[in-house]
């Protein structure tokens, strides 16, 4: 997930099989919340010299309760079931939230020290630990081209990192923690129960988010008194974009395949190193080159097993 979501992994918010498959739509779909949460990513870098990466992600999280409420309330299975509020599993949608709520201070924290387009590509490692966790907690057969994939990717992104080198920053740890973070949200999502409403389990992990980040804010320093009404408005907007941006990648993973969308998630690559030339003047070539390249290989070689081995089924 460019950024940002990253950052988040999408699940369908049904579990019907779907009536159409409307791939071209889906995909415009997923671009444009690419494209908001890369702007969520700028306005974070932008405001991070005032405001702590705590704070931003607290009332990042504000906002992002209002995409889980709008779907939950749009959800048929959800009305079908009685508009319940209650779930089995609760302590781990909760735990699910703790988790996030590490990951985006990570996240948050890396973009007002590194480059736009070096900590966005390092957090695409994401869907690296996915494969690796997936087959440690959720005892998947990953197989010799995926292990392979993931070893690719992972030199990648040590290639990037540069541990041991005259310029090597341990900030670049930060946004690898939030790529891991993210992943293991994604990876426990496929254990809850399967009857439970996507949107429902998104809800309870978000208020959790919410919860950690206010605290986490308040251990950290506290709340700055917001400067200037321009801040305010980047705040809301912020919030808006990465809002927006889950609440279209919900819609787009409930019109088609994920194997039919998973390539278009790199473009956060290269649309991450232009925004960050665009806005911030930066042009991290060595930073990122061959690194960047082999990180996409590597996730584009995973989306490639996945739907050969799809067809097999």
């Amino acid at each position: 997930m460019s950024v940002s979501f990253l950052v988040i992994v999408p699940f369908p918010t049904h579990h019907r099989p779907m009536k159409t498959d409307r791939t071209l739509p889906a995909i415009i779909l997923l671009l444009c919340a690419l494209t908001l949460f890369d702007g969520m990513g700028l306005i974070i870098k932008h405001l991070s010299p005032r405001y702590s990466a705590a704070e931003l992600s607290a009332w990042r999280n504000v906002f992002g309760l209002i995409p889980s409420l709008i779907v939950l309330m749009s959800s048929r299975d959800w009305h079908a079931r009685g508009r319940t509020l209650k779930m089995r599993q609760w302590r781990m949608a909760l735990a699910r939230g703790a988790i996030l709520t590490f990951a985006q201070f990570s996240f948050y924290l890396s973009l007002g020290i590194l480059t736009f387009a070096t900590a966005s590509t390092i957090t695409y490692a994401n869907s690296l630990f996915a494969v690796a966790l997936a087959a440690v907690i959720l005892g998947e057969n990953v197989g010799k081209i995926r292990w392979s994939a993931v070893l690719i990717g992972f030199a990648g992104v040590i290639w990037i990192v540069r541990p041991g080198a005259d310029t090597f920053s341990p900030a670049a740890l930060l946004p690898l923690g939030a790529a891991m973070g993210y992943a293991l949200v994604g990876v426990t999502a496929r254990m809850m129960d399967p009857e439970v409403p996507t949107p429902l389990i998104n809800l309870y992990s978000s208020t959790a988010a919410l919860f950690g980040a206010f605290l986490l804010a308040l251990f950290t320093g506290g709340f700055t008194p917001i400067q200037q009404a321009s801040d305010m408005g980047l705040i809301v907007a912020m919030g808006g974009f990465g809002g927006s941006a889950v609440l279209l990648l919900i819609m787009a993973y409930r019109m088609t395949e994920q194997s039919n969308l998973a390539p278009f998630q790199y473009f956060g690559i290269p649309l991450a190193f232009a925004l960050g030339w665009l806005f911030f003047d930066e042009a991290p070539w060595s930073e990122l080159y061959p690194g960047a390249l082999l990180v996409l290989m590597s996730g584009l070689l995973i989306v490639w097993r996945e739907r050969q081995l799809k067809q097999r089924r």
